[in-house]
């Protein structure tokens, strides 16, 4: 079972969230922030993975702690889901929503690094201020020790590229999870 339960509290948020990487794409989300709801469940039915996710933050600060530390704690989760299994490692994707076209392609290396390239024009998505996106796949693709690139491709509308970039993402991870038949590890070096 590629399973995972874990939570994290401090003085500005209470998290906690449930994993199987190999579910149905049966997905739970509370955050407080409607439109990170709606990306973190795009991420788990695309992905196939059951999540829950649920969220008590200082939103009466801002978005910031919530978003980070939910992405802290999913990516943790993620890597304790996956252990020392052997996985297909590699994933990428490009995902249309509309207008706007998004690219995620990834490497479950542990070796954790980010590249985000993906411009928005607005400030905030509903509650959701837009420079959180790169803020959670950052605290995503660092505890998970995944390399991750993100970019948009092009678009207009914010909405429909932040979605584009979190579907991307649940197809990329969707990919790189998958079991690898047989025993190795897949690298040159024959450990990650």
């Amino acid at each position: 079972m590629r399973t995972a339960e874990l939570s994290r509290k401090t003085r500005e948020t209470d998290v906690k969230v449930r994993l199987n990487l190999d579910g149905t794409g049966i997905v739970k989300i509370s955050t407080g922030i409607g439109f990170f709801d709606h990306m973190l469940t795009a991420l788990g039915v695309h992905a196939g993975f059951d999540l829950e996710i649920q969220v008590e933050g200082d939103l009466q600060v801002d978005c910031h702690h919530t978003i980070e530390d939910t992405g802290i704690v999913l990516g943790q989760a993620v890597a304790k889901a996956l252990g020392d299994a052997p996985v297909a490692r590699y994933g990428s994707a490009f995902v249309p929503m509309d207008e706007a076209l998004g690219f995620v392609a990834l490497d479950i290396s542990k070796r954790p690094f980010l590249v985000f390239d993906c411009p928005f024009s607005a400030d905030r998505i509903g509650e959701m201020d837009t420079q959180m996106v790169e803020e959670f796949f950052r605290a995503f693709a660092y505890q998970a020790g995944i390399t991750l690139h993100a970019r948009l491709e092009y678009g207009k509308n914010d909405h429909h590229k932040a979605e584009a970039l979190f579907k991307a993402l649940a197809h990329s991870l969707k990919a790189a999870v998958a079991p690898l038949a047989g025993k190795t590890v897949l690298s040159t070096k024959g450990v990650l």
